[in-house]
């Protein structure tokens, strides 16, 4: 019975000693008490270039899109549920013209998944939670920020600006920012 006790001590200063959102912004969900789901609301509220991204797998044209050259200060969420995927800090011009990031915001909301559409295998990125399909996650990132592209459609994405995440409901992420 003493082991047991002291096991559970163990894991309980553990889990006290687990880093606070402002070092580690890898905490998900947890760090904004929402839930995120994909409804039949949201899908029709889609425009149509949005809806074949996100449930038809499809690719917008590089250079034609919205987020490709923002350089704004903000967060990138899933424009169908608004699970919180990807932050400017994390973004790089790669010169493909699609919005480029080395890393999401959390793996809690994105899912990886082999893609061997068009002769060649990939990566798939998809939300999580409404399984949007949101592009590609290849290893010729800057290496000295881990070496990987998350390549994202901007059709799958709605950006909030820095000033707008406390109003938005993603206040949590405002650390990000300093």
């Amino acid at each position: 019975m003493k082991k047991h006790s002291f096991f559970l001590i163990g894991l309980l200063l553990a889990l006290i000693a687990m880093p606070t959102y402002a070092q580690d912004t890898t905490q998900g969900q947890a760090m904004t008490n929402k839930t995120y789901s994909k409804t039949p609301e949201d899908l029709k509220k889609l425009s149509s270039e949005q809806f074949h991204v996100t449930q038809e797998n499809g690719t917008e044209p590089p250079f034609k899109n919205a987020y490709w050259d923002n350089h704004k200060e903000g967060i990138y969420v899933d424009v169908v549920s608004g699970e919180p995927l990807f932050s400017s800090t994390d973004k790089f011009d790669s010169g493909t013209g699609w919005p480029s990031f080395t890393k999401p915001i959390s793996k809690e909301f994105i899912s990886e998944h082999k893609d061997v559409t068009f002769g060649m295998t990939r990566v798939e990125v998809r939300s999580q939670n409404a399984d949007s399909h949101l592009g590609h996650v290849f290893d010729d990132g800057p290496r000295d920020k881990g070496g990987m592209r998350y390549c994202i459609n901007s059709a799958s994405l709605r950006f909030i600006p820095k000033a707008d995440l406390e109003k938005e409901g993603y206040g949590a992420y405002l650390p990000l920012f300093k």
